[in-house]
């Protein structure tokens, strides 16, 4: 059937194409579509508008021979992709940042014969964290906790004031108090500690973030877009509490949505025995336990 496909559209095709080609061209058409759907939503598609109508003039002014802007478009054009790189670095690093993220390979192989994976932080940090934070909501006590999952927040734990203690909510509510050292900044926790407080979060420059929303909701945004981090956070004003994850704000939850995401983040599963090319095929070997 598909070599009846290639020899139709040879039939119509100035040059032979074969099965490579229409590959390649499957997956360009997929990443110039990638490309279109991250300039749509970030500030490059204002840009690429722009680049649209200078296009367009200098289209205009190569039918009509004005040589004059066609000397300025070429020297602009040498310099222009250098500033547009300078320009846009934090898209470009952001969208970098997303495709490391990806585990593309990940659905499809497995290299490891044997692979356990343990819960990520135990029942008890569960409980302290949210009696701790709706504790806080009670006499609006801001609060911005941020959780590390797969990627490494040294650099962030780094900025603040390191603890290195067992989670209570004790602790957590004295951290967050008014007027103490530790209060102002985020508490960074890894597993089942407590690993820094007063720590300096990215902020998000998201235009489309309410503008009521604070410091500590853009921070807790900002470090979800650049990190895997789940983030909680009391506001000081309406002792709300939000989460973020992946860039997305979700705001006032109440105490068993918070435990929902807490335990799904949670991670309860066991993967064993065998090497194999599909994680939905499950031979007899292999076993998944969700506690």
């Amino acid at each position: 059937m598909l070599d009846n496909l290639i020899t139709n559209i040879n039939k119509y095709m100035p040059m032979a194409v074969n099965l490579t080609d229409i590959i390649e061209i499957i997956i360009i058409s997929i990443v110039f579509y990638h490309i279109m759907l991250w300039i749509k939503n970030t500030r490059a598609w204002s840009l690429f508008k722009g680049i649209v109508i200078i296009l367009t003039f200098t289209l205009i002014a190569l039918y009509f021979h004005m040589n004059t802007i066609l000397w300025i478009a070429e020297k602009t054009l040498n310099v222009g992709v250098i500033a547009l790189i300078i320009v846009f670095q934090p898209e470009l690093r952001k969208a970098l940042e997303q495709i490391g993220k990806k585990k593309f390979l990940s659905k499809f192989l497995s290299l490891s014969e044997i692979k356990n994976v343990s819960e990520k932080f135990g029942d008890r940090t569960i409980n302290e964290l949210i009696k701790a934070v709706y504790e806080m909501a009670k006499t609006k006590t801001g609060a911005l906790i941020v959780i590390e999952q797969d990627n490494n927040l040294s650099e962030y734990i780094a900025t603040g004031i390191s603890i290195d203690s067992e989670i209570s909510n004790q602790l957590i509510i004295n951290i967050f108090e008014h007027n103490t050292p530790l209060h102002d900044g985020a508490v960074i926790i890894k597993g089942d500690r407590i690993v820094s407080a007063t720590c300096y979060l990215p902020l998000s420059d998201n235009m489309e973030l309410s503008k009521e929303l604070g410091t500590r909701h853009r921070a807790a945004v900002g470090i979800s877009e650049v990190t895997d981090s789940f983030t909680i956070v009391v506001s000081e004003e309406t002792g709300k509490v939000s989460v973020a994850s992946g860039g997305q704000l979700l705001r006032n939850i109440d105490g068993d949505t918070l435990r929902q995401l807490l335990v799904k983040l949670q991670n309860k599963t066991v993967e064993t025995k065998r090497f194999r090319l599909l994680r939905g095929k499950r031979g007899n070997n292999e076993e998944i336990s969700n506690k």
